[in-house]
């Protein structure tokens, strides 16, 4: 296997527009490049080999932040792009608790963090962990603002509407912007498939898809997924779907061994054929886990 090449940290992350008042902040899916080191870490072996994206909602000089990032260096660099847009109010909304998502926070610190109650919850849970975790996640800054269920806010003249959704993780918040038609969905929805990280919670998941896809968003912004997608306005509702018959597929495995030995690109054939959902090779290795961990419950 060839030497993976270790790139300066935020040196690799680019700002797309997917819609004018929309930054993207991207970073990850370099073939043979890593951001932290060359031992295993959540850094390189999570996100950045998968690509990752958090985004800023800008409407003349307000801005709402959704997720901080992977480290401190990119969050700086956001805050940098965002300064030098002119924008002068800033406040975060943390989609979930998993450290590629609150990586940045202190570079936020004098911002209003937003985060729901079962995500302040999380964070104080594994506190010691993501301080201790390699990179460290040191100090974590806590959310300064908690809710506790469906919240309007404003950003300019832009409606925002935060929505709590148990998929992926019991306290993922996806938020939208109804005048724009688009869906900010965190981890909630990823492209191709999901991580599975709450795998006994799974049924739950399948119906929180079919809730928000009633919704009837037509653009997806995940914060995985192919930048060039992304670039260009982000998903459609097909990925919901995609995404319901991927975790149904893979409850099924309890039952069918055949479909447990399958690899990605097998499994989800028919998805890579319509081009609903996209191949990618790393993925490959989430998928083999996704399996193990629904084969090992009760």
């Amino acid at each position: 296997m060839p030497q993976s090449t270790l790139l300066p940290l935020g040196s690799t992350m680019r700002v797309l527009r997917p819609h004018p008042n929309i930054y993207a902040f991207y970073d990850g899916r370099i073939e043979g490049a890593r951001a932290w080191s060359s031992a295993p870490n959540w850094l390189d072996d999570g996100a950045y080999a998968l690509g990752v994206c958090v985004y800023a909602i800008v409407d003349g000089d307000d801005a709402l932040v959704y997720d901080t990032h992977i480290s401190l260096t990119h969050a700086r660099l956001m805050r940098h792009t965002l300064d030098q847009a002119g924008v002068r109010n800033i406040r975060v909304v943390l989609s979930h608790w998993h450290d590629d998502h609150v990586a940045g926070n202190e570079a936020f610190a004098d911002c209003e963090i937003i985060a729901l109650d079962r995500t302040e919850k999380a964070l104080a849970a594994h506190r010691e962990a993501l301080e201790n975790g390699d990179p460290p996640i040191r100090p974590l800054v806590m959310p300064s603002r908690v809710i506790s269920g469906p919240t309007p806010l404003q950003v300019g003249t832009l409606r925002v509407e935060l929505q709590p959704a148990e998929i992926h993780s019991h306290d993922g918040l996806i938020l939208l912007l109804p005048d724009l038609g688009i869906m900010l969905a965190g981890d909630t929805l990823e492209e191709p498939i999901t991580y599975v990280a709450e795998p006994a919670r799974l049924s739950v998941h399948v119906e929180e898809l079919k809730r928000i896809r009633e919704w009837g968003y037509q653009r997806i912004l995940p914060n995985h997924g192919a930048p060039d997608v992304i670039a260009t306005g982000g998903y459609g509702p097909t990925l919901i779907d995609a995404t319901i018959r991927y975790v149904k597929k893979l409850l099924r495995t309890r039952d069918d061994m055949s479909l447990a030995d399958q690899d990605l690109s097998t499994f989800v054939a028919e998805d890579l054929g319509t081009g609903a959902l996209s191949y990618f090779g790393p993925y490959e290795e989430v998928h083999a886990n996704n399996v193990k961990k629904v084969l090992a419950l009760p």
